[in-house]
């Protein structure tokens, strides 16, 4: 069969059907579009992501002049380091991470839900219908994140811009205006950050950037760690609870499950993510010549793993196809594994069950008003509308 096309507006309405085909060939196959093979089922996509000869080697956008603001924040990110120098970032950022903050911010992020979701509930009384993606999903993250990393106004109200800019770099062909777009964000970030961490180091306060301050990372690192925050942070939650929401709205007895049981919030959290995951690829590089699922990977060379092929991999997952809120096990890799394991998980499933919670007590009987328009992204998955009506 041929491989599918990630611009095409069918394959990115719904992926999975292409995934389950190449699955049902082989566990890796080449990809003459992406330009890298790609693994398709779950235990390639382990190996993909747990392999020690595989690694993330940045390499700086080209032409190099062009993108010193986008190259920076990723040269000196957590995610593109191997080795020592990427256990030492991890010991350093996960010691001022595990400090409390996810629990520091869990009222707030609860307390944050229950406005937003007011809010959209007084829209959709108001004008019969409401956008989750703007009212909600778009705006909860970025607060959170700032709120994390203690960003002022107007910096705040500018990092949903940045993140949603920088990441279509990720794309297989963002083009010349998107690319310019990108680097023109990540410089503005950089700017920012850099005043930050300069107000931080003369008003310590309770935030990460202050515990990494304190951790002694560089001011380098300490900015590419916020990009880094920031980009998976925001992205990973806006499209779960974009694509999440559609999912339970296209199945609503899953819905009616979850409303009738608030005990399903940490299973139905995993599920989501598992079901329709927001990254659906990840590169990494081989640093020897290596095998994947019996497929080699020169050294040097690249491999993807596609990690909505991997969630439905009915190897794993009984009816892989199906939504089940009270999934368990649930062996996804919708946040990594190995030693790229996302750091911010545990914020992240405080924010998707804080909505979750919050749409259940305000509109437990929420369904679709429209048929949402996807964004035209394969690597981000996600929704650009998603109004309900109730």
């Amino acid at each position: 069969m041929d491989v599918f096309d990630p611009a095409d507006p069918d394959f990115l309405a719904d992926p999975y059907p292409s995934f389950t085909a190449l699955r049902a060939l082989g566990p890796v196959h080449p990809h003459p579009l992406l330009g890298i093979p790609v693994a398709v089922s779950h235990a390639a996509c382990s190996e993909v992501l747990r392999g020690r000869d595989l690694g993330r080697i940045w390499v700086d956008a080209e032409p190099a002049a062009e993108f010193p603001a986008f190259n920076l924040l990723h040269r000196n990110s957590l995610l593109e380091r191997e080795g020592p120098s990427h256990d030492r970032l991890r010991r350093l950022v996960a010691g001022a991470f595990n400090r409390g903050h996810t629990a520091r911010l869990e009222p707030r992020v609860r307390e944050l839900a229950r406005r937003y979701v007011d809010e959209l509930v007084d829209r959709i009384r108001a004008d019969g219908s409401a956008d989750l993606m703007a009212g909600v999903a778009a705006v909860l993250p970025v607060e959170v994140i700032a709120e994390l990393l203690g960003v002022p106004e107007p910096e705040r109200s500018a990092l949903r811009g940045w993140s949603n800019t920088i990441v279509t770099m990720y794309e297989a062909d963002p083009g010349r205006v998107r690319r310019a777009d990108a680097e023109r964000a990540a410089a503005e970030f950089v700017e920012a950050l850099r005043g930050l961490v300069a107000h931080r180091r003369r008003h310590p306060g309770d935030d990460l950037v202050s515990d990494l301050l304190e951790a002694d990372l560089d001011a380098d690192e300490l900015v590419g760690t916020a990009a880094l925050l920031l980009m998976a942070g925001h992205e990973a939650t806006v499209n779960v609870l974009g694509n999440g929401v559609l999912a339970l709205l296209r199945r609503p007895e899953q819905w009616q499950r979850l409303v009738a049981d608030p005990g399903l919030d940490a299973t139905a959290v995993e599920e989501l993510i598992r079901y329709d995951p927001p990254l659906q690829l990840f590169e990494r590089t081989a640093v020897v010549d290596t095998v994947v699922a019996g497929h080699p990977v020169p050294a040097g060379t690249k491999i993807a793993a596609l990690l909505g092929a991997a969630a439905r991999d009915p190897a794993v997952f009984a009816c892989p196809d199906e939504l089940d809120v009270g999934r368990r096990p649930n062996p996804h890799l919708g946040f990594g594994a190995g030693v790229h394991y996302c750091l911010g998980a545990p914020l992240a499933r405080v924010e998707v069950a804080a909505t979750l919670d919050a749409l259940r007590q305000a509109l437990p009987g929420m369904r679709l008003a429209a048929e949402p328009p996807r964004r035209p992204d394969f690597v981000m998955r996600g929704l650009r509308e998603l109004r309900l009506a109730d």
